[in-house]
């Protein structure tokens, strides 16, 4: 037998071989790290179902994105925390409520991040649906000027990209025409496209006090079934005006990023939910995985997959870490 003349482990021979046949690659600039912001009657703290993430006042909030910014990370996503509830959700428009102070303020003191802001009812509403109830059905159209409103609002007080997650039709292009309307054709919009209903958003929906008090979610989530419709649901995105296109969750949705990556040229985020983090960091506590690696190998699996960005709760530490091998290759 002659042995094969293609050897592929040449191109494994050593570390330094390695990170130079490297296909893809993380960097801090890539990750977009979510921040859980407290308005003034909510306690600031640890959240007990994701080990390592804290609600933030506002003032702690402008100090972790100064901290992040350091770390090379220039993206935050800001949720609002609010015992401020109703049936519509209205202190989701409050220009004094938690995210709209937290983005006055870092756009002041933290004047290179990117900010993304969540519009959503769901974290402002009694019932922890996220657009309009009547009886047990969640209306379309009525939560559309309502998410628009709260749109106005982020983007007026600094939010970059306003983030629509609700997956309501249509409110893509009432937000855009919103935003217009205002005069702030410049602020974009970071689209929740493939949202799908998902059992990986438990530990969230701690965080936010955001769980539905009846049903769930699934006749505006995707089911996580189709990958195609998940497809349609991009493209209409696109259509009504979406800067960026999201998948959320990440790792059991890999299939429908590729596809994305594929089919559009907008920039792809994924969003790397709290259950995907809280899995791998209970695990890296038991002693089950390595924690750190089993975190690289995630990122670098999204990007691999065509990820322009990767929201995540590691972004953190990934970055933390990176700064300390002197922003060489992961794993190498």
């Amino acid at each position: 037998m002659v042995f094969p003349k293609n050897r592929l482990r040449r191109l494994r021979s050593s570390a330094a071989t390695r990170s130079l046949m490297r296909e893809t690659r993380v960097h801090p600039h890539d990750l977009i790290a979510p921040l859980f912001v407290v308005g003034a009657k909510v306690a600031a703290g640890p959240i007990a179902s994701m080990p390592g993430q804290r609600r933030l006042s506002v003032d702690q909030a402008v100090a972790e994105a100064a901290s992040l910014y350091q770390l090379g990370i220039r993206g935050v996503l800001l949720f609002g925390v609010t015992d401020q509830k109703d049936a519509i959700g209205k202190s989701a428009w409050d220009p004094k409520g938690p995210v709209p102070k937290a983005l006055r303020a870092l756009k002041k003191e933290v004047p290179g991040m990117t900010l993304f802001s969540d519009v959503c009812l769901c974290e402002y509403t009694d019932h922890g649906h996220c657009g309009v109830v009547k009886g047990q059905e969640i209306l379309n159209d009525p939560s559309l000027p309502l998410l628009a409103k709260m749109a106005v609002v982020h983007a007026e007080a600094g939010a970059d990209f306003v983030s629509p997650s609700d997956m309501m039709d249509g409110r893509v292009a009432v937000i855009r025409e919103a935003l217009d309307k205002a005069g702030l054709g410049q602020s974009g919009i970071m689209a929740y496209s493939a949202k799908f209903a998902s059992a990986f958003y438990g530990p969230f929906r701690d965080a936010a006090g955001s769980a539905p008090s009846f049903g769930d979610r699934g006749s505006y989530q995707m089911g996580a079934a189709n990958a195609r419709e998940a497809l349609r649901e991009m493209e209409s995105d696109r259509e009504e005006g979406a800067d960026i296109l999201m998948v959320k969750p990440g790792m059991p949705y890999l299939d429908v990023l590729v596809q994305a990556r594929r089919r559009f040229d907008l920039p792809l985020a994924v969003y790397q939910v709290s259950g995907e983090y809280s899995m791998i960091q209970a695990a890296a506590e038991k002693g089950w995985l390595d924690g750190p690696r089993t975190r690289d190998e995630s990122l670098l699996a999204f990007k691999r997959a065509g990820a322009d960005l990767i929201i995540s709760y590691f972004a953190k530490a990934f970055a933390g870490d990176f700064q300390k091998r002197g922003g060489l290759d992961e794993g190498a």
